[in-house]
């Protein structure tokens, strides 16, 4: 936990000091002696297992002053330690303070708990401090929202000094929002004290917060933890804040709790100190050497004094250490957020100008019947490669004998027509925007693209067809390697060429989904069935 308060830096303290001694004594402590100038640094043994660490001083390399408290007591594997530290500049500006709650394992090879708990310290003293992270207030307990307040609550979100999280709840139908706290709002946020901003959005404010946020919404008795920088213009951003929806939290109150401090907890500990805090000097106990006589008790204080001022030297270069590494990962993570933003917008340049480009291509579909289209099928296998996701893996002599048909010409047109539908399908279904197959496309066919009448249009042969071992072999057309090891592949989908059940036909293998094209394998006569000889 790190925020800042008005409150001078010896009322915290003497704040902290006040709710420890009162812990101790509930816990069956001893409690301890009041704090003296004269001891900068000392140790209490305040029972079996429970020592406390009190000290203070000047701040490294920058103006200002710290106190410092740490209290170990036993737990079931290890030792439970909290810490809270204290920094100001002085008597004017904010005070921070932090407060840290570890598990410490008994040995190298025990294990210590599972996730650390809240500390009762941490709920006792945030109310008494009016804490705040940048513009944000926090409080151990959600605020309620109402329509007079969210544009103060978009303000906080979108502020760029704060660094934790703001947790917003949606109150459930039919819920009041004192049931709400009393029950599971206070199950639910139980773990986040400290960690971040709690809301509850009332039943009026609800529907005005969300049209202001178009892209990072909260409803339906959901939860929604907004991380620091929210982008409320960019759709993109919108997946980056978690919502944990009514049904998980209904199901299990606890476990939803636990999922839902995990990531403000993440955030606590990757973010870096704030300079002040950064300043204090890592803890350096007291000597407690036993005194045998005055010769030999100052020669173990001296060499105590050497061995400890070097541990020390060493503990405050791994803090410096790690400052470090919290800074860059912080900087890495704001690259991140950037580049995701950036590649957002082109994407949604590259789909405004593929939107622009279907129109177009719909547009000059339409014209090329009186202006473009071919008038034979000559004509027409000439000017396959116009079709860039079409390929043709058949014989061409099938298409050219229709010419010689008296309906070749209107046939070719159509086949044309086919052709345009089928490429601006597959370009589509490249992209994953062609929500089904090609006869779907034909009965839902996009403003702009060319129509196809989806009657003509036919997924597949029927079942007698396909158990006829003649007719099936007909069907195996030519198809790369890559698409079959055998170079054949079965194609029964099919556009009908003319009218009547024995016109012409065009088989094709949608092979969109794998190599990212369409194999015309026959354009020709009907192929044999029941309805021919």
């Amino acid at each position: 936990m790190t925020l800042t308060t008005a409150r001078p830096r010896s009322e915290v303290a003497a704040l902290a000091d006040q709710l420890l001694a009162g812990w101790l004594k509930l816990e069956g402590r001893d409690e301890p002696p009041p704090s003296s100038p004269e001891l900068p640094a000392e140790r209490l043994r305040l029972g079996e297992r429970v020592l406390l660490d009190r000290d203070a001083g000047e701040l490294r390399e920058v103006p200002g002053g710290y106190v410092r408290r740490r209290l170990r007591t036993p737990a079931p594997h290890g030792t439970d330690q909290v810490t809270i530290t204290v920094a100001s500049a002085g008597p004017a500006g904010p005070t921070w303070v932090r407060l840290e709650a570890e598990q410490l394992a008994a040995g190298p090879g025990v294990r210590a708990g599972g996730r650390v708990p809240v500390p009762e310290l941490a709920r006792t003293l945030l109310p008494l401090l009016d804490a705040t992270d940048g513009p944000v207030r926090i409080g151990d307990a959600p605020r309620v929202v109402r329509p007079a307040g969210v544009e103060a609550l978009i303000d906080e979100l979108c502020d760029p000094e704060r660094t934790l999280p703001v947790v917003v709840a949606s109150l459930p139908p039919a819920t009041t929002t004192d049931g709400w706290l009393e029950g599971t709002g206070s199950q639910l946020t139980r773990q986040l004290t400290g960690l971040a901003a709690l809301y509850l959005l009332d039943h009026e404010a609800l529907p005005l917060f969300n049209v202001a946020l178009e892209y990072h919404k909260v409803y339906g008795g959901a939860v929604r933890t907004y991380l620091p920088e929210v982008d409320p213009a960019s759709r993109a951003d919108g997946g980056r804040h978690p919502v944990l929806p009514r049904h998980r939290i209904e199901e299990d109150v606890r476990r939803a709790a636990a999922l839902l401090a995990r990531e403000p907890g993440r955030l606590a500990a990757e973010l870096p100190l704030p300079a002040l805090l950064a300043a204090v000097p890592v803890y350096q106990p007291p000597a407690e050497a036993p005194v045998r006589s005055r010769a030999v008790a100052g020669h173990e204080r001296t060499a105590g004094a050497g061995h400890r001022s070097a541990d020390t030297a060493e503990r405050q270069a791994r803090a410096d250490e790690l400052q470090r590494v919290r800074h860059s990962l912080h900087r890495s993570r704001r690259r991140e957020r950037l580049l995701i933003a950036v590649g957002e917008e082109q994407r949604t340049a590259l789909r405004r100008a593929n939107a622009q480009v279907q129109v177009l291509s719909g547009r000059l579909c339409t014209a090329r019947p009186t202006d473009g289209s071919p008038v034979s099928f000559g004509e027409l296998v000439g000017r396959f490669d116009e079709f860039p996701l079409l390929e043709f893996t058949g014989d061409q002599k099938e298409a050219l004998a229709l010419d010689g048909q008296c309906d070749g010409t209107g046939w070719a047109r159509l086949t044309w027509d086919g052709l345009t539908a089928l490429q601006e399908y597959a370009a589509a279904a490249v992209r994953g925007e062609a929500h089904g197959d090609f006869k779907q496309w034909c009965e839902h066919t996009p403003d702009g693209c060319h129509r196809f009448p989806p009657r003509k249009a036919v997924r597949g042969e029927s079942r007698t067809v396909e158990s006829h071992t003649k007719w099936k072999r007909e069907r195996m057309l030519p198809v790369p390697e890559c698409v079959d090891s055998s170079r054949r592949a079965f194609m029964g989908a099919h556009l009908r060429i003319g009218g009547g059940r024995t016109a012409p036909r065009l088989h094709y293998l949608d092979d969109c989904s794998g190599s990212g094209r369409i194999y015309v394998g026959y354009i020709g006569l009907h192929l044999t069935n029941t309805r021919t000889n």
